[in-house]
């Protein structure tokens, strides 16, 4: 396929002439809602559902349509809306492309497997919508970049689901490291303990009545459907996400990058296998080795033999000239001058807490501010995940040019940054 196709051709094309000029209304200026927000749930398994009734309990939301491939999911997520909100209306749909068609929708969440995530979401942006997209950003690199430049062509709201940054531990982590009370940090280990299965050996088998396979794969390859490929373990496999360091990076990242802002990565090393237990072929472990201007980042399947690691199955340890800090989602523990603590009581709180991960988006949808876990902002935090599994699948060291966002001298690295797309998905 033409990896020549442009973004502009793949957004003709992936709309089929059903997101005509009339959708565009809103992002040529159009008010922004400012009392009730119209909401639709594209991808309803676990995650989306989660969605649904987030968005579900907040007054100033009206939640208009509901979108998912396999009926039964629809028709699960229906029953849960119904409970949450005995008078709703909402109308079920297949296609996501007839969600984007209704003007009289604002946002759109997008929780689906992760090789879907920058379709609709540049899809959504070109209709006008707001987007609260489920991490990862995007399946590869350039499909990130894509996403950047869409949202900024089109002025649309956009907020990563890293709900653990809405927390007051990361905050207050972020306040510590950035206080210089730890001196300079030149070293961030992070780490997570669980590992990607094989998932055996199961057979090809003719897809249930209930899922639409073709929508399901999108711009995937074609293959034949197979029950480990769908839905929940779609994650251990290389054609649609990266295992389980592509599904938790983001999770603990996130803290390395808004504290620290890494700059200038210069490259990056993988080492890793497969499961050999069977077909899934993202990595079983992993680890990477980044290089940022006067940072050095480590990402491992196993603890580090760091102070207060053990037992920790995902956290982050930060490595200053003066002392240390590790953290999870919710614990912190200091080491500074000999002592372990829990904080620094003359280190003051300087970062506005959050009303909440959703309650941020939606404000800003009203506001037309960009949110906390923005679009530019995400975009800089996944893009080294993406390098990583790179190198892993070529078995070397990289060297990164990130001024220009290319490989130096690795024109099979390069060609890995982004992916063909089948019909009419290709991003280019």
């Amino acid at each position: 396929m033409d990896r020549k196709v442009s973004r502009r051709s793949f957004l003709h094309q992936a709309s089929a002439g059903a997101l005509g000029l009339t959708l565009l209304s809103r992002s040529r200026g159009a008010a922004a809602p400012s009392d009730r927000i119209t909401v639709a749930h594209i991808g309803l398994g676990g995650m989306g559902r989660n969605h649904l009734s987030w968005f579900a309990a907040f007054p100033d939301v009206e939640i208009a349509a509901l979108c998912d491939v396999d009926r039964e999911h629809l028709e699960q997520a229906q029953t849960e809306l119904k409970k949450l909100r005995p008078e709703s209306r909402a109308q079920g749909y297949a296609d996501f492309r007839k969600v984007l068609e209704r003007q009289d929708i604002d946002v759109v969440t997008c929780a689906t497997p992760d090789h879907w995530h920058s379709r609709i979401a540049m899809l959504a942006f070109e209709a006008g919508k707001d987007v609260y997209g489920e991490k990862p950003l995007s399946y590869c690199a350039a499909e990130g970049r894509a996403m950047l430049e869409s949202q900024r062509r089109t002025k649309r709201i956009f907020q990563l689901g890293t709900q653990i940054h809405a927390g007051d531990n990361y905050h207050r982590v972020v306040e510590l490291l950035r206080s210089g009370a730890l001196g300079e940090i030149h070293t961030v280990r992070l780490w997570m303990t669980s590992r990607s299965p094989g998932l055996g050996f199961p057979a090809n088998r003719n897809p249930p009545e209930a899922l639409d396979w073709d929508m399901w794969l999108g711009p995937a390859p074609m293959v034949p459907y197979n029950p480990a490929r769908c839905h929940f373990s779609y994650r251990y496999f290389l054609d649609y996400s990266g295992g389980v360091f592509q599904d938790f990076w983001c999770h603990i990242a996130d803290i390395v990058f808004w504290a620290l802002e890494p700059r200038g990565l210069k490259s990056i090393e993988a080492r890793g296998e497969p499961p050999w237990d069977g077909i899934a072929d993202a990595p079983g472990w992993i680890e990477v080795d980044y290089e940022f201007e006067g940072l050095k980042l480590h990402w491992t399947t196993v603890p580090p033999a760091v102070p207060g690691a053990e037992g920790k199955n995902l956290a982050a340890f930060f490595e200053g000239t003066e002392g240390t800090l590790l953290c999870t989602y919710d614990t912190r523990e200091i080491r500074l001058g000999g002592q372990v603590l829990q904080d620094l009581d003359h280190v003051p709180k300087s970062i506005p807490r959050s009303p909440g991960h959703q309650r941020n988006f939606l404000d800003s949808v009203k506001s037309r501010s960009q949110p906390e876990s923005n679009l530019e902002y995400v975009r800089q935090m996944t893009l080294p995940l993406h390098l990583g599994l790179i190198s892993y699948r070529l078995r070397r060291k990289l060297a990164w040019d990130s001024a220009n966002e290319r490989f130096i001298g690795d024109p099979a690295a390069d060609y890995l940054l982004s992916r063909p797309g089948r019909s009419p998905w290709n991003i280019g």
